[in-house]
Order: C-alpha cells, then structure tokens, then sequence
C-alpha cells in the first residue's frame, strides 16, 4: 500500500516481518544482491525495474554489507532455481535468513512511473 492507498498484491516470498519505508526503483539490470545490502538503501523499500531477480542465486563474494539493509525487496518475479556456478542459495532464502520481506507478481515498471 502506498501512502496515496494505492494498493499492489502479489506473493510473498522471503521474510515474514511487517516492513515499512520509502519506496525507491533502480533501474539497474544486474546486481540484486548488492542492492540488498548497499547502505545507501538503508529503511527502504526497493523496487528494481527489471523483471527477474534471484536468477544467479546468492553468494558471499557479492555483498556490500554483513547484512541485508533494505525494509523490503518488490519484483516482478524471482527464481526459485538459480543457475550459477558460484550460487549459494536462492533470493528467498536469503531474504528469509534474515526477515526481510519480498513481494513478487507486481509490475515494476508500472510502479515505477507511478512512483515518479
């Protein structure tokens, strides 16, 4: 829900926990991970304008921080079975192992023109 109370429903996948922040889009093709973790991005909500996120997993070697720093992650979709050879684990779990709340099946495109 945005604060004008347009509302977006989809699936819920990674943490459980209630989120709430500024809701901010990049544009960026790659890099989901280092988005999750990039201090700039602290408190908020982040909505990555390219469709599929999670399609080469997770891996150590691709965090800007220990942890997670954004409230929340929207997409368009994630991969539940990512294809790398360095891959750790999948975009949920991720997210899972540490709380934080994903939202999937949302026109991220859409939501970004609305949010400009």
């Amino acid at each position: 829900v945005l604060q004008d109370g347009t509302v977006y429903e989809g699936e819920s996948f990674g943490g459980t926990a209630a989120s709430y922040g500024e809701v901010v889009f990049t544009t960026s093709m790659t890099g989901y991970q280092e988005m999750l973790t990039d201090p700039s991005f602290a408190g908020q909500i982040v909505v990555p304008t390219y469709p599929l996120q999670g399609n080469y997993g997770i891996n150590a070697g691709d965090v800007e921080s220990r942890q997670i720093q954004v409230a929340g992650f929207v997409v368009r979709g994630h991969s539940p079975t990512p294809s790398h050879a360095l891959s750790e684990g999948t975009l949920h779990s991720y997210l899972a192992s540490q709380d934080v709340p994903g939202i999937s099946g949302i026109d991220s495109r859409a939501l970004t023109r609305r949010l400009r």
